[in-house]
């Protein structure tokens, strides 16, 4: 008689956990945790816009922007495409606007891909190759760190060092502020 009355409990006891959908609250955290710590799957492609404002080039002689009347800005766009947390691939095209003399243009179109090597806290190393239609060709060392972050976007800082050599004209290298972000 015993036997038959716990038998019957029984079920009602296991389903104490259980709630009208049929999880248990321990299979309801689980699933909480672990929508919190999913990683993004892999390969993944972002895009970003942003400017890059060029402060000094140093050649044979140092130029600075925004000195004897003439400025330029870049508009770097892109495709990031993420293979892990740790490496990448960036494709990146810059069109330069240079203003002076009363007139603005169109200067030159750069073409920089590079390897994307990624770290904690945001901070990326960007190695660039760099093809200018100008004429120059050379390498540009990228210093990103992402210093704000949202649902869509990813706000980020960077600093660039662009190496040039072609062209007829001296080797130079320059020092270059970055500001955009990439869509998530």
């Amino acid at each position: 008689m015993i036997l038959i009355i716990a038998g019957a409990l029984s079920p009602t006891i296991l389903k104490a956990q259980s709630t009208a959908g049929g999880l248990s609250d321990t299979t309801k955290i689980r699933e909480y945790i672990d929508a919190k710590t999913k990683k993004p799957a892999y390969p993944r492609a972002v895009g970003y816009v942003s400017f890059i404002i060029p402060f000094v080039t140093v050649s044979n002689t140092t130029t600075y922007n925004f000195s004897k009347g003439a400025s330029s800005i870049g508009f770097p766009v892109g495709v990031n495409v993420l293979y892990s947390d740790k490496f990448g691939f960036s494709y990146e095209f810059t069109p330069t606007i240079k203003a002076g003399s009363g007139t603005s243009k169109v200067s030159n179109i750069l073409f920089d891909p590079g390897t994307m090597f990624r770290f904690q806290h945001g901070f990326t190393f960007i190695s660039r190759l760099a093809f200018e239609t100008s004429g120059r060709y050379g390498f540009t060392p990228v210093f990103n760190q992402v210093y704000a972050r949202t649902k869509d976007v990813n706000y980020f800082v960077a600093l660039s060092t662009p190496v040039r050599f072609g062209n007829s004209a001296d080797a130079s290298i320059g020092l270059n502020l970055q500001i955009g972000f990439t869509f998530n």
